[in-house]
């Protein structure tokens, strides 16, 4: 859409036909685009979607933005990019300009993406250009959203960098050039593997502060008070999401394939699973129950958002359930859910829904939670995103993640 509001005439691709058909019946599946906005811009004839690939010969910029997940043994799943770029070899002209977007490891547009490219019997550098620039996007973000988040762009050549950067001048407000794809590549996966390992190490010390009796919230908001050195970060119910906690073990797979190995990111991913798991068992604990009765409170990976990819409170729930707990949630954002095979619906937050439960677990802090009337009612809380951080020990009902003095 910002491409659109540009004055860029766009064409969504993609194979998924029912997508197609909601997105040109005006009816969005992205939280961050609203219908009106989509309606908008295809009643401006500047934009479209189609399953068409024909598509592909008819524009001169072609931007990849696909899925980059993990397969089994949590190896990068590169299957729709390289997909993609067949896609696109059968169909490419002369004179194109191809970016690669979705996260990947270093080498990725190089090695993979540029010789099935080549397949057309046109080269890089001479007969089309091809860069990698990865996508920033913060959902639910209304400070930093797509045009005044500063742009990263490499290119396979200097004339692919520079051909990209101008484009990518024409849309967003910061575009920071910088020598290769490589570098473009390895800066996604650095930011957020950094956010990764230092969430996954404050989730250990919300285990410790339960211990040992100390309330790291408030010694983070302590902490954060030295004026250089330290950024903070928060504990939390596990690291959620399609990018953070899969990026990371991008790169671990790169440095594998060179003969080395990071210590960090996989003490991080293991203790991205013991949070999990230390959660379950807290709420069992807090409940004081063999098979306590269980409201969730937010199921996506963070707040006013519809997302529920790869998200720790999926497997929270269902690990509770696992271990014999009778399962309910509320989440604004999610009507219903899938877990361990069986359909959930969203039940009403009410005063008899809450009080009816034997704990209310807050794995999501959306802005329109009614914590007044959660904490009035409920038999007991467990809330593992501080949204009781400022009144919680003046109520004896309530335990947080990292408060080890409500234990």
């Amino acid at each position: 859409m910002l491409l659109v509001s540009k004055g860029f005439k766009v064409t969504g691709l993609d194979i998924d036909v029912k997508k197609i058909s909601s997105i040109n019946n005006g009816k969005s599946y992205i939280s961050d685009i609203s219908n009106e906005t989509l309606v908008n811009a295809l009643g401006s004839n500047q934009f479209s979607a189609t399953s068409n690939t024909e598509v592909l010969e008819k524009v001169d910029i072609i931007i990849i933005c696909v899925p980059t997940p993990l397969k089994e043994d949590k190896s990068p799943n590169l299957k729709y990019v390289q997909s993609a770029a067949e896609m696109i070899q059968k169909r490419m002209k002369k004179g194109q300009l191809i970016v690669l977007e979705s996260s990947t490891y270093p080498g990725t547009t190089r090695d993979i993406v540029k010789p099935i490219l080549e397949k057309s019997g046109l080269l890089v550098g001479r007969d089309f250009h091809l860069a990698y620039s990865p996508e920033r996007v913060d959902p639910g973000n209304k400070q930093f959203e797509l045009e005044n988040t500063p742009k990263v762009v490499g290119g396979i050549t200097v004339d692919c960098k520079e051909v990209a950067v101008e484009l990518y001048t024409k849309i967003y407000s910061d575009v920071v050039p910088v020598s290769s794809t490589e570098a473009a590549e390895f800066t996604k996966l650095l930011e957020n593997t950094y956010r990764f390992v230092n969430i996954s190490f404050m989730n250990e010390m919300a285990i410790m502060c339960n211990e040992i009796g100390v309330n790291l919230w408030e010694v983070i908001d302590a902490a954060s008070t030295k004026p250089y050195g330290y950024h903070p970060f928060y504990p939390g119910p596990g690291i959620s999401g399609h990018c953070i906690p899969v990026d990371p073990l991008y790169l671990q797979f790169i440095m594998k394939q060179k003969g080395l190995s990071s210590q960090f990111i996989h003490l991080s991913d293991q203790m991205n699973k013991d949070i999990v798991d230390f959660i379950v068992h807290r709420t069992f604990e807090i409940a004081e129950k063999e098979k306590p009765s269980v409201l969730i409170y937010g199921l996506t990976y963070k707040k006013d958002i519809s997302d529920i990819r790869d998200s720790r409170a999926i497997d929270i729930f269902a690990q509770l359930i696992e271990k014999g707990a009778q399962v309910a949630y509320h989440d604004p954002f999610i009507p219903e859910v899938e877990i361990s095979g069986e359909r959930k619906q969203c039940i009403a937050l009410d005063p008899q829904s809450i009080s009816e439960n034997d704990i209310v677990l807050i794995l999501t802090d959306h802005s329109e939670i009614p914590s007044d009337l959660i904490a009035k009612h409920a038999k007991a809380i467990y809330d593992t995103r501080a949204v009781y951080k400022d009144d919680s020990l003046s109520k004896g009902n309530i335990k947080q993640l990292g408060n080890g003095l409500l234990v």
